[in-house]
């Protein structure tokens, strides 16, 4: 049973009184510790100031420069990132270990938002100090959330330069225009303790993890084409089970984070696009199922989250909405948007928002990113500690791994140059990264053994599991090497480098993974070779420990994987996506004319609904259910793998006569092809391919056995993890 109860601290005798009637719940927040005490020691003085490091975008260069905006230039809803004195962080990790440990008496003792802040958050001393000086400043200061770490303001680009001592210039960036600082923000020192960062002064909003349907050509055999559709997510990933016996996500509400809504031309109470989706593979047989849109207002302060529309985005909102549904079709799917500003992406104020409720949503799913090294110190810092937060109040966090490989900082490109980077939007210690596979049985040429020759009534025609590789469609793929004839992906006579057959592969389309930390290379148009941002990686969480898990130190991703192939090898997923004007297509007729598409994207949203079986099947919420995941995976690999919960080996059995939870994705990478110095091995010609040496073939990264960078823990039987007893 969930646990709410009220914390204030006003004076001694309330306090006393407080204590009197809430002990326990007292008892376990002094264990875990206190609001954080006041580090702002020093006079405000503006004479004497400190650099934020790391919060310039590489795109914002002499360049690229065409000239400074006008200073009445508005700046709506800025976020300002604030951070807890060393000891409470401590406190506060201390606390999240204790959610998912069934020894702790704080185990799944859930707190409020108001609770987060008054036991973790900034002293309200210092909040008041920092809102002061805005204000002193000029600006209009819009909310201060309740968990204590964020402030909402608002102003000009004269009101920033003078306070932040950074310019607002407008670039143009291979002809696309843009505006953003020139110059790393600073602030007052005395504020330095207290403050992270401005979490973005800059227009370059993240992007969807989505890859639409790729058509190729192979000589042996991989043309057919056999796509996915919910009745075959639900067999292959042993969900009809659960379906039959009841778990199909009654009473769950799964959030979808987006700064659109939905094309609805009718307006609609729920979509057209969703009815049909629904109808036409049979989900709508589930009762209970629903489809809302939100644009959430923060819990105090004015409404800083706009209608942002519909706009070019949609297509990633309603492939996360119809797809969360087909993993759990029975339950309430809310599409929380806001607009983006000129500075701030607006899924992340639909995010604070939502976290800011009362009573959050146990599940919330994220399909956008942006790599580490351009995302910026501040806005890092911004998603972790959102998620932190969100793991404070029981809510599970999923967020897609990427779509380029090991190499995020180079995504939708024909190659990488940067090296390799992760998501920030994924590589937190706080959420789930779920990562992107796809079927290895057209490269295997057993499609037969594993698809129906006619489909069924809602158009599924998967019979059983089928073994799966790493999402990967560049030419670096050892898998397409081999398809393609050549001995090796790299040098002047490998895939990558063969005109101009092979230029269909020369993209860095993948699913994505690798170590927490910034990339090596240089962002567009910055000096090749330099990093304009800085990020330190995140340590490695206790629970990321099992076999082929590297002592590297730091935060690996992804944590698991699902099918996320966009046509590679014949397989991607077809969605109901009728907005012709930003690229979809009229969902009429057979739906193999409708919108195809892969990618993380659609990963991430599954596994949510995967895990609101879980929270029905437990009537529990679990925070971040990673410690469980891992836990199983260990419990199944054991200290050299387990060649029956081996992909490769499974045979179609269902049920609970399969003891496997995960299966271990062995066979395959997900490489990209490269042409510069950072993490590059090109010994001959233009492509290399993405290493972790340049001096030697060392892909990033190939599949082993058990986790790894290409798919992390594998992928999952549905039915198994909900009845798993590790719950």
């Amino acid at each position: 049973m969930e646990s709410r109860f009220k914390l204030a601290i006003v004076s001694p005798v309330i306090f006393a009184a407080a204590i009197a009637f809430h002990f326990g719940a007292f008892t376990r927040l002094a264990e875990a510790g206190m609001r954080g005490r006041s580090v702002i020691v020093q006079r405000i003085d503006d004479s004497k100031r400190f650099r934020l490091e790391g919060n310039t975008r590489g795109e914002a260069n002499e360049r690229n420069d065409r000239g400074r905006v006008p200073d009445e230039r508005r700046m709506e809803h800025m976020l300002l990132q604030l951070k807890r004195p060393p000891e409470t962080e401590q406190a506060l990790e201390t606390y999240v270990a204790q959610l998912s440990d069934k020894t702790s008496p704080n185990y799944h003792k859930w707190l409020t938002p108001t609770q987060v802040g008054e036991t973790y958050g900034v002293s309200q001393e210092d909040i008041s100090l920092v809102t002061s000086w805005l204000k002193s400043e000029g600006f209009k200061v819009n909310v201060v959330y309740p968990n204590g770490m964020v402030i909402d303001f608002s102003g000009t680009a004269r009101e920033v330069r003078a306070a932040f001592g950074t310019e607002i210039h407008f670039l143009d960036v291979d002809g696309v225009k843009h505006t953003a600082n020139m110059s790393d923000p600073q602030i007052p020192a005395a504020l330095a303790d207290i403050v992270v960062g401005i979490v973005s002064l800059h227009d370059f909003m993240p992007r969807p993890m989505y890859k639409p349907r790729a058509q190729y050509t192979y000589p042996n055999g991989g043309n057919s084409e056999y796509a996915l559709v919910p009745g075959d997510l639900a067999t292959i990933y042993n969900l009809n089970p659960l379906f039959s016996e009841g778990y199909s996500g009654q009473g769950q509400t799964i959030v979808v984070i987006e700064d659109t809504d939905a094309y609805n031309p009718g307006n609609l109470a729920e979509p057209a696009d969703w009815t049909t989706f629904r109808s036409t593979f049979g989900l709508s047989n589930y009762s209970g199922g629903s489809f809302s849109q939100v644009n959430p207002a923060p819990a105090t302060g004015p409404n800083n989250c706009s209608d942002p529309g519909t706009n070019g985005n949609d297509g990633e909102a309603i492939l996360d909405a119809e797809y969360s549904s087909a993993a759990a079709p029975s339950a309430t799917i809310v599409m929380a948007s806001c607009a983006d500003t000129g500075n701030t992406f607006g899924g992340l104020i639909a995010l604070q928002n939502i976290l800011s409720e009362t009573t959050p949503p146990a599940i919330i799913s994220i399909s956008y990113g942006e790599c580490e090294a351009l995302n910026g110190a501040a806005s890092n810092a911004a998603y972790s500690s959102a998620y932190q937060t969100a793991v404070l109040e029981g809510v599970s966090v999923f967020v897609s791994s990427g779509d380029e490989g090991a190499a995020s900082c180079d995504a939708d490109t024909t190659h990488a140059t940067h090296g390799i980077g992760v998501s920030a939007f994924a590589s937190t210690p706080y959420n789930v990264a779920v990562g992107g596979t796809d079927f290895a049985d057209s490269y295997l040429g057993t499609n037969a053994a594993y698809w129906n020759a006619v489909n069924t009534t809602y158009y599924a025609s998967a019979m059983s599991y089928i073994p799966e590789i790493p999402w990967n469609d560049s030419c670096a793929s050892a898998l397409i090497t081999s398809a393609l004839g050549y001995a090796e992906p790299y040098g002047s006579t490998g895939a990558c480098n063969h005109s101009p057959g092979n230029t269909q592969f020369r993209t860095t389309a993948s699913g994505s993974g690798g170590p927490s930390g910034c990339a090596t290379g240089a962002p567009n148009g910055a000096t090749p070779g330099v990093v304009s941002n800085t990020c330190a990686g995140y340590a490695k969480p206790s629970w990321q420990s099992m076999v082929g898990n590297p002592s590297d130190g730091v935060r690996d991703i992804p944590d698991v994987s699902l099918f996320a192939a966009n046509g590679i090898w014949g397989h991607y997923y077809v969605y109901c996506w009728s907005d012709t004007g930003n690229g979809g297509t009229a969902c009429t007729g057979a739906p193999s004319s409708w919108a195809g598409a892969g990618g993380t994207s659609f990963s991430s949203p599954i596994m949510a609904g995967i895990q609101a079986l879980v929270n029905q099947k437990t009537n529990s919420r679990h925070g971040n259910p990673n410690s469980i995941y891992y836990q199983i995976a260990a419990s199944e690999y054991g200290a050299g793998g387990s060649s029956t919960c081996n992909s490769s080996n499974v045979v179609s059995r269902r049920g609970l006569a399969n003891a496997c939870t995960f299966y271990d994705v062995t066979l395959g990478d997900m490489d990209v092809n490269c042409t510069t110095t950072n993490n590059c091995y090109r010994p001959s010609g233009t492509n290399g391919v993405l290493s972790t040496s340049d001096a030697a073939y060392d892909p990033a990264y190939k599949t082993s056995v058990g986790w790894d960078f290409a798919t992390g823990i594998g992928t999952v039987n549905a039915y198994n993890l909900v009845y798993n007893t590790a719950w």
